[in-house]
């Protein structure tokens, strides 16, 4: 074992890293050259601004198809999208499906309204092999629910959902659809279009390679009918009265918007490549993985290179915890990876991964190359063989 090299970051499906040319240049010039609130003033670095704050949205909506720029929420994070969503859609009572691969985003505040709202939750199991078992989900929805909530690809396995059969599913059971694109968002196709669902939630940060602190929340017609906002305040407008204005997107994003963020946003979807199903990303990706087939004591949760799937791979070992060799790929080699339960502990526990404290994520991005891979498999290597 070496003593720490260049740094090689293999974390992505956390949050993406480096960011793009241009997304610290926007930030930056937000913060020292314009720096006013955005719909809080009539200054012309107000009105500019607000431009740019308008052309992310408008990016945003051209991205996803989402109806009109207006039904482009912007919000925290993927986290504050989904909470959005899900306290805005359910009341005393309701009923939700989702599946055992949701993030806490989703299983804490289904959770919380367990607790004081007495919303019951279904959660679907895998089929074993890594993905949601369609016939268990049919059966799940032979009861009414309010909400279906849909992880597009998990951020353990890296595997796509059957979504568009459990998507076909909820829409005849009649139960409003939100997915969860954290994992997705930036890497394959992800719209209104391709999946018509009513609501998506992703982050900025990690696949349309934004800063931290920013999230979308695209609304189709149906959940702009439906959905309440969570919290209420100054939006710039209407302040003469006490109600939450009505309109979009207003009525959802109460109080200052993270503008250096948006700032941030707006350069990277600039520059975003179309999301496609072969993108060099995947090709890596199953590199990465025929050659973990080659290594003895590693074993590949969620299955191989042939499976659809994202940028993303979780791998167990025989002799030695994933923590550990986390540590020692960072302390050695300089390969930054994650290791643990990565906030999925049904997931987890599906897999059979969660007593042994979870697996070892690689995430890739756009910056990755195959030397970087080959480096970190020949780190795995060298670990193993020290074992």
């Amino acid at each position: 074992m070496d003593t720490p090299r260049s740094r090689i970051y293999l974390d992505h499906a956390a949050t993406s890293f480096p960011k793009p040319p241009g997304v610290l240049e926007a930030m930056q010039r937000f913060v020292t050259e314009l720096g006013t609130a955005p719909g809080r003033g009539t200054t012309r670095a107000g009105a500019e601004v607000q431009q740019v704050i308008d052309r992310c949205r408008r990016q945003a909506a051209r991205l996803f198809a989402v109806p009109r720029p207006e039904q482009v929420i912007f919000t925290l994070n993927g986290t504050d999208s989904l909470n959005q969503a899900i306290h805005g859609l359910l009341h005393t009572g309701d009923r939700v499906v989702t599946t055992c691969w949701e993030h806490n985003s989703v299983l804490r505040p289904l959770w919380q309204l367990q607790q004081t709202q007495h919303v019951t939750v279904e959660v679907v199991p895998d089929d074993g092999t890594g993905l949601t078992d369609l016939q268990a989900f049919a059966q799940a929805l032979q009861q009414p629910a309010r909400l279906v909530i849909l992880n597009h690809a998990s951020n353990v396995t890296g595997l796509i959902q059957p979504v568009n059969e459990m998507i076909a599913l909820a829409q005849k059971a009649g139960a409003l659809v939100l997915l969860d694109a954290a994992q997705t968002a930036g890497h394959i196709p992800v719209s209104f279009h391709t999946l018509p669902v009513d609501l998506i939630a992703t982050p900025g940060h990690k696949g349309l390679h934004g800063p931290l602190g920013t999230g979308l929340l695209l609304l189709s017609d149906r959940a702009v009918q439906q959905m309440q906002p969570v919290r209420q305040g100054g939006t710039g407008t209407r302040s003469e009265s006490a109600e939450q204005p009505v309109e979009l997107p207003e009525r959802f994003e109460s109080g200052n918007l993270n503008a250096p963020g948006i700032f941030g946003l707006e350069a990277a979807l600039a520059m975003l490549p179309a999301p496609s199903e072969e993108s060099g990303e995947l090709a890596l990706t199953r590199h990465f993985l025929s050659a973990v087939e080659n290594l003895s004591g590693v074993q590949v949760p969620g299955g191989g290179a042939d499976r659809p799937r994202v940028p993303v791979v979780s791998l167990s070992f025989e002799r030695i915890t994933p923590h550990v060799m986390a540590n020692l790929l960072d302390a050695h080699y300089g390969i930054e990876t994650r290791a643990g339960l990565h906030c999925a502990p049904r997931a987890h526990a599906a897999l059979g991964t969660l007593e042994q404290g979870g697996t070892l994520r690689f995430s890739f991005g756009a910056g990755t190359t195959e030397q970087e891979l080959d480096q970190a498999l020949t780190a795995l290597a060298e670990i193993l063989a020290a074992m």
